[in-house]
């Protein structure tokens, strides 16, 4: 990690810093913009972020506890003494905790699992009461005996390379590494092949001494550390289980738990590489592929194993309050049109770094608008800064709140912007694709606390020596555009985007605060400061990029979408799309042509009998041109779109502004995605076998890499209708 750190920031330094603009997308003039926000800069205190991540990482403060409600308190008050109008909303959310967890092995290993992190003393508060003990949050209660079965990190290919072996883990408990998925995936493959039960475990060649010195010495994990985690199947949707599509408020009618559509019928349980290698070790059937093997002192076997592993799982599923803090300032133009701003504040236990060091920024910004509006300024439309609780166990505070101010976010929001954990590195940010030309112009204009260059161009430099051959290199290094992201799901703005079509942002620094102590006790202040953001400089960075978001958005006289941009994003997507079925088709062609004619692969091993040349389907003609079509009258759209924002008419331009913040909401489909309805977005969704991880034209693409050859060409018509729609409103500017 050190050499990646000076070889970017040797990069940096033979780049010249962008000259701040003197002229700003959507504003007549920018003098007075520019002003704020050089005012807006002068109130951030790195020394206070720090503070207030001390305080509100001093205790834990998950939802429904003791902590939790002192963390949102002492937020409350922050806002309040900015000069905010501050409120709590509650919301009545189910949350299942532990009563009992218990795994053993017997047979020719005895072993029974500790499932208990060390407190240390070089972290003070790792040894708290109040902590939630290690677990995923939304297993079932169960009590299983079984073997044993190593399944690499529990993806569907995975299964097939088991398959090949002729392993079954029907009737089995599987074993899976944290890592290359979201982790609720992991169980729910493995109760897709008929296992009983579930332990995710984190090896220590991906976030344990294989990468680093193991905390405390460094920041990685311990033989002991586990990862806490949320198992909602959250591609189906996420919020209070009990109540989709409704909102949790008192009285709201619920489904039993047990009956939710985005719960496993498994337990699952997250272990540390501690109580993993045990288990591991007994491990008997073939030898691992090497592309599986971990880092412990082992030979990985996929099993099963000799002997039988009990995992039993109790929990109360109780229903406790959540606790949203909405702090507000009314517009004084445009009262009805709101610039949002989010970040959770729960952690899974003191979470200094998830959520705390992006609560603290966006607590920054809000004591500098603050200290504005106390200096005269008032912004054109409302801000409304949120802190979330219950985003850990499912995104509930967030998506519940959306769920009941749906229609007047609908009609209301004119982005959601969002943050979540923060730390020293470069700037990541995701979104609707309208905003990548502010997202460029906002990052050419702030300086990297520690190299002097614009983040717009450490990003680029960050881009460009980790890019892979020269061609990479080049492309990265010559880019003028930042290259914003699309949004998957694993924070709070999933249901803002991908349930309503609000249009949303979501930023953050990192890169250079790696560790292994995401979600676990050692998630402390003491960590964050020694290893995260030592000198608390990138919550300032972090508070400068959204806040100027915001204040750009709130002021602007013509909003900043452009949805040239979108169009030309989405025609690269089309592009991957096409490609990947050509390349699927030669793929099949050559792979049938050695079956037809005896060629075989076999494994390393003969005593395998492994072929991995089997006869596949061929790939059918996809036909694109709905969708090449529905780009090239968005392409028109979007360019009129610009013209038309040129107005010197102010009315006209008001009435523009409004078409313009409401138009992602064309790209929502009626119907949804298949199997999964909630999701509405036709651009960017979870994947249903990535979780966190984004696909775009979430319909088409799935509906391809699933062979689902019919359903690709109606979702392809899904996509094209949602395409036109969106060119036929903005032709209307």
């Amino acid at each position: 990690m050190k050499k990646q750190v000076l070889i970017v920031s040797l990069f940096c330094l033979t780049i010249t810093t962008t000259k701040a603009q003197s002229k700003l997308l959507g504003f007549k003039s920018s003098d007075n913009q520019l002003k704020n926000e050089k005012t807006f800069d002068a109130q951030l205190s790195a020394n206070r972020v720090g503070e207030n991540i001390k305080l509100l990482s001093s205790v834990p403060h998950h939802v429904g506890s003791v902590g939790g409600k002192m963390v949102a308190s002492e937020i409350a008050k922050v806002f309040t003494a900015a000069g905010w109008d501050t409120k709590i909303e509650t919301y009545q959310l189910m949350f299942p905790t532990p009563i009992t967890r218990s795994l053993e092995m017997t047979g020719a290993t005895n072993f029974k699992a500790r499932l208990k992190e060390t407190p240390l003393k070089e972290d003070a508060t790792s040894g708290q009461a109040d902590q939630l003990p290690t677990y995923n949050c939304w297993s079932a209660d169960g009590d299983v005996t079984a073997n044993l079965v190593f399944v690499n990190y529990g993806l569907p290919e995975d299964y097939e390379t088991l398959a090949k072996y002729g392993i079954d883990v029907k009737g089995k408990i599987v074993i899976a590494k944290y890592g290359r998925s979201w982790r609720g995936i992991k169980p729910k493959v493995a109760q897709e092949h008929g296992a009983i039960g579930c332990l995710i475990y984190s090896d220590p060649m991906d976030d344990g001494y294989g990468a680093g010195d193991p905390y405390p010495i460094g920041a990685f994990k311990n033989d002991q550390t586990v990862q806490r985690g949320s198992i909602m199947d959250m591609v189906i949707y996420p919020g209070d289980p009990t109540t989709p599509n409704g909102a949790s408020v008192e009285g709201a009618v619920r489904v039993d738990h047990n009956a939710a559509a985005n719960l496993l019928k498994i337990p699952v349980l997250p272990i540390g590489y501690g109580d993993a290698a045990p288990l591991l070790k007994d491990m008997e059937g073939p030898v691992a592929p090497k592309n599986w093997a971990g880092g412990l002192p082992i030979t990985y076997h996929i099993g099963p194993s000799k002997s039988l592993v009990h995992l039993k799982l109790a929990f109360d599923w109780k229903i406790t309050p959540g606790l949203n803090v909405i702090a507000t300032i009314k517009g004084s133009e445009f009262p009805d049109q709101w610039i949002v701003r989010g970040n959770h504040h729960d952690g899974w236990v003191n979470g200094a770094a998830d959520p705390i060091s992006g609560m603290a920024s966006e607590l920054e910004e809000a004591i500098a608008i603050g200290a504005l509006v106390k200096q005269g300024w008032k912004p054109k439309r409302t801000l409304v800064y949120c802190a979330w609780d219950a985003e850990e166990p499912g995104l509930m505070g967030s998506t519940e709140w959306v769920e009941n101010h749906a229609a007047e976010l609908q009609s209301k929001a004119v982005a959601y912007i969002n943050s979540d954990g923060n730390g020293r590195g470069f700037l990541g940010a995701q979104g609707s694709h309208a905003f990548a030309p502010l997202i460029t112009e906002i990052s050419k204009s702030i300086k990297d606390p520690e190299t002097g260059a614009t983040i717009f161009e450490r990003s680029k430099a960050s881009r460009a020596a980790n890019a892979t051959g020269a061609a990479a290199k080049k492309e990265a290094y010559e880019s003028t555009q930042y290259p914003l992201g699309a949004m998957g799901s694993g924070s709070d703005y999933s249901s803002f985007i991908q349930h309503l079509g609000v249009p949303s942002l979501n930023i953050g620094f990192g890169g250079e605060d790696e560790g292994g102590e995401y979600h676990s006790i050692y998630d402390s202040y003491d960590m964050y400061k020694r290893f995260k953001d030592p000198s608390f400089i990138y919550g300032v960075t972090l508070a400068q990029t959204t806040g100027r978001v915001v204040l750009r958005l709130a002021d602007a006289d013509a909003l900043q979408f452009d949805f040239r941009d979108l169009q030309k994003t989405v025609k690269g997507y089309v592009g991957e799309l096409m490609k990947s079925v050509d390349q699927m088709r030669e793929s099949a062609k050559i792979e049938n042509e050695l079956v037809n004619n005896k060629v075989y692969v076999l494994a390393a091993d003969p005593t395998d009998k492994l072929k991995t040349n089997e006869a596949v389907d061929e790939v059918p003609y996809i036909d694109f041109s709905p969708i090449l079509n529905a780009l090239t009258n968005l392409e028109k759209a979007a360019a009129h779109a610009e013209e038309a924002k040129k107005t010197p008419d102010a009315k006209k331009l008001a009435d523009i502004n409004v078409k313009l913040f409401t138009a992602e909401q064309q790209l929502l489909t009626s119907a949804g995605l298949p199997r999964r309805p909630w999701y509405k977005h036709s651009l960017y969704a979870p994947g249903f076998y990535t979780g966190y991880g984004v696909k775009t034209v979430p319909g088409v693409r799935e509906a391809i890499e699933q062979k689902n050859w019919k359903e690709a060409t109606e979702q392809m018509g899904e996509v094209a209708k949602a395409l036109d729609k969106l060119a036929v409103y903005l032709e209307q500017l």
